[in-house]
């Protein structure tokens, strides 16, 4: 009888550990970002706070020396171009330790890259979001809540390109409905830590 009772203890310890442990994981994966303050490439600081009007805030974590963030520049400009018209505010982020300030505003002016570009010193919101790759996107809503983690497509080759997951899911968005696909795999260069 006593061997019962300290199983039915120790199963209950178990299954109440196994609840609290998926219900964190859960409250992860919704994921929700703080607000942060960075300056861009022109010592202009800026906080995702500014971008509360947003219909949603897209994170870009590029790079300058990159050859998969490179592939996107073009892609990243046309997004840029076409979104920010229906509400959607695009802020890049460059966490990379070995690509300066000045680095990062050539790079914007060679290829064309309007939206801010935030220099993540010490790669403090790169470790605070978990970011690895460039590229990386989030995208969030005005409460900074994530709907959508991963790639901006499934292809560096934009004449391969099958999937258009990041314009899938702002296009729900827009249209007020949920995110379907809420993360994809982000693939590309390592972003160089600190």
């Amino acid at each position: 009888m006593t061997v019962n009772y300290v199983q039915r203890r120790f199963l209950t310890l178990v299954i109440t550990l196994l609840f609290s442990i998926s219900t964190q994981l859960l409250a992860a994966d919704a994921g929700r970002v703080e607000n942060f303050t960075l300056a861009d490439y022109k010592g202009e600081k800026h906080a995702l706070s500014d971008y509360k009007e947003a219909k949603a805030i897209v994170l870009m974590f590029i790079a300058t020396r990159c050859p998969v963030s490179n592939a996107y520049n073009e892609r990243m400009a046309a997004l840029y171009e076409d979104y920010t018209q229906k509400g959607v505010a695009f802020v890049g982020i460059n966490s990379n330790k070995t690509e300066s300030v000045d680095e990062v505003k050539k790079h914007a002016a060679e290829n064309g890259l309007l939206f801010p570009i935030l220099k993540d010193e010490n790669n403090v919101i790169a470790d605070k979001l978990e970011a690895s790759v460039t590229p990386e996107i989030y995208v969030l809503d005005t409460n900074f809540n994530v709907l959508y983690h991963g790639s901006i497509d499934d292809s560096r080759r934009p004449d391969q390109v099958k999937s258009n997951s990041l314009k899938k899911a702002l296009d729900e968005i827009l249209a007020s409905e949920q995110v379907s696909e809420k993360e994809t795999k982000a693939f590309g260069c390592t972003i160089k830590k600190v």
